[in-house]
């Protein structure tokens, strides 16, 4: 994350930091930030960072790049924000979770409408040009006795 900010600052633009104190003491918290919140929790973490966004990308990353992805798409499924969920698939890095969200779609574990909330390019440009695409579904009651 530290060289993508280094390179949106180098390139004038404003990069903004939210870290919990915590992680801030066993990690190097980049201090050139345009903006650098400290707060308690991550729980404090991902919901300032979900207010202060208009969508969400998750670039190639780990366990904790997979949560925060999956928790704000799955925030978008509940209705509680109608913003896109990219996902940068750079080299396929994200085929596997992508053939999981198509897998449960075939075992009916997930509506194909919801499926759909992903946007997936293997280009930054194409995936913001979808994401600007991007309308969130309608949100109704996605369960219903004969479902369940």
């Amino acid at each position: 994350m530290g060289a993508l900010a280094n390179a949106a600052l180098a390139a004038g633009g404003s990069v903004v930091g939210v870290i919990p104190e915590a992680l801030r003491r066993r990690e190097v918290a980049h201090e050139r930030l345009t903006e650098l919140h400290v707060v308690q929790t991550m729980h404090e973490r991902k919901q300032l960072m979900a207010d202060r966004s208009d969508g969400f990308i998750a670039m190639p990353g780990g366990f904790g790049t997979f949560e925060e992805f999956c928790e704000a798409l799955t925030w978008s499924q509940l209705g509680m924000h109608a913003k896109p969920c990219g996902l940068l698939n750079v080299k396929g890095y994200y085929a596997g979770l992508l053939a999981l969200f198509d897998h449960a779609v075939a075992e009916q574990l997930l509506q194909a409408r919801n499926r759909a909330m992903v946007v997936a390019e293997s280009e930054p440009k194409a995936l913001l040009d979808a994401m600007g695409q991007y309308h969130a579904p309608a949100v109704e009651k996605w369960l219903t006795p004969e479902t369940t």
